[in-house]
């Protein structure tokens, strides 16, 4: 089999011990949804679902029927596929038919939900999303109860399943005004199911941020995204855990995630010669380099130009010069002994060093999720126990 340029490990043990640390939080009850969306936050849904699964997570929430469909096909039958986002029309019928659970932000899709249970003889798993303040999909309060009144009027064919909504920006104190704002809204639709009789079998609102932070926010499911993979939502969320448990610091979670390549070939560079397209970088001395075989449309960021690393033998080997497309160039010279074929790490630890995720989204104002759901899905991902 053909290798690819780079190659992405998943840590089964650090993967345990970040769900075991979120269970702790939330308690025994609450059923941990693993959002997988935007290929598992990079991390590759092939790999990472039945990773999860191996750590007793059955419940899988995704952003469309097209993800729904990738996780189906790597996860075991008794796993739940929530799709809090796009279904198309087209694939209702697909989702019913399989068991899977999806939103529904407004009144009118639910009658072509009914249509479709019944044209495929199975009962339809109905979350409905309300609007609480974030303004994406959500119901409105005024439609909301003649959707009960259909739920309860098409009971047969539509299942009631969950009651949810989004919070807008739960990792930030500073939007605490408006979390409290959405749960108590969300708390006047949990009011009306009960004086209309009809409510939901799932109660869920709690992202990473809010279920690790504010506890008033766990109902009957959390849908945890970034902090199963090892990052905390925000500083905020880290420093209210840490006063919340009287500590100084906490290193509870760990990253799951390691990016890797190998040195492509080894360059001399003369004193005042130039690396790269342009005149980005020249060499004030003689150099040596190591040329290595990805880019930016690799994944890697073109913002890290001249201002990143990598670690090769265990130590930090600066970046020269421009980042292309498929190759960039480190400087070895304070490296012994550098063979092409080496193992260089772009995301984790060799050695006593470690390259954080951290260290690409402060130097090039990306998010971590947005940094990590970027990385190409053809990159292969594997766990490491």
């Amino acid at each position: 089999m053909v290798k690819h340029s780079s190659r992405i490990e998943l840590n089964q043990v650090a993967y345990k011990g970040n769900i075991n640390f979120i269970k702790k939080k939330i308690g025994d009850k609450p059923i941990l949804s693993s959002v997988v969306k935007a290929n598992a936050y990079g991390h590759g849904i092939e790999a990472f679902v039945p990773m999860a699964e191996r750590c007793g997570i059955n419940h899988f929430c995704v952003a469309s029927s097209f993800e729904a469909e990738q996780v189906m096909s790597v996860c075991k039958a008794e796993s739940q596929v929530l799709i809090m986002g796009i279904i198309y029309e087209e694939d209702l019928g697909w989702a019913i038919s399989n068991g899977i659970s999806f939103f529904v932000y407004n009144f009118n899709r639910l009658a072509k939900v009914l249509e479709e249970a019944r044209k495929v003889g199975k009962r339809a798993l109905v979350h409905l999303e309300v609007e609480t303040g974030a303004n994406r999909t959500g119901m409105h309060a005024q439609e909301f109860p003649k959707a009960l009144a259909f739920l309860k009027q098409h009971a047969e064919w539509l299942k009631f399943e969950g009651l949810c909504t989004h919070f807008g920006g739960a990792e930030s104190v500073s939007n605490q005004f408006k979390i409290d704002q959405q749960h108590k809204r969300y708390k006047a639709f949990l009011k009306t199911c009960k004086e209309k009789k009809v409510l939901p079998e799932i109660r869920h609102i709690a992202c990473s941020a809010a279920a690790l932070a504010m506890k008033d926010t766990v109902y009957d499911m959390v849908r945890i995204g970034v902090a199963q993979y090892g990052f905390w939502p925000s500083p905020d969320i880290y420093y209210a855990h840490l006063h919340q448990t009287n500590k100084s610091s906490d290193s509870t979670m760990k990253r799951v995630f390691n990016w890797k390549t190998d040195i492509m070939d080894i360059r001399t560079v003369d004193q005042g010669e130039f690396i790269g397209y342009g005149t980005a970088f020249q060499a004030t001395q003689n150099m040596k380099i190591a040329v290595l075989p990805l880019g930016y449309s690799n994944g890697y960021p073109r913002a890290l130009s001249n201002r990143g690393q990598v670690l090769i033998h265990g130590k930090k080997a600066p970046i020269v010069g421009l980042i292309n497309m498929n190759l960039f160039m480190v400087d070895i010279t304070h490296i012994k002994n550098v063979e092409v074929g080496d193992e260089v790490v772009l995301i984790g630890r060799q050695k006593n060093n470690v390259i954080n995720v951290s260290s690409f989204t402060n130097a090039t104002q990306l998010l971590n999720n947005e940094m990590l759901s970027r990385l190409p899905a053809a990159i292969p991902r594997s766990v490491i126990k």
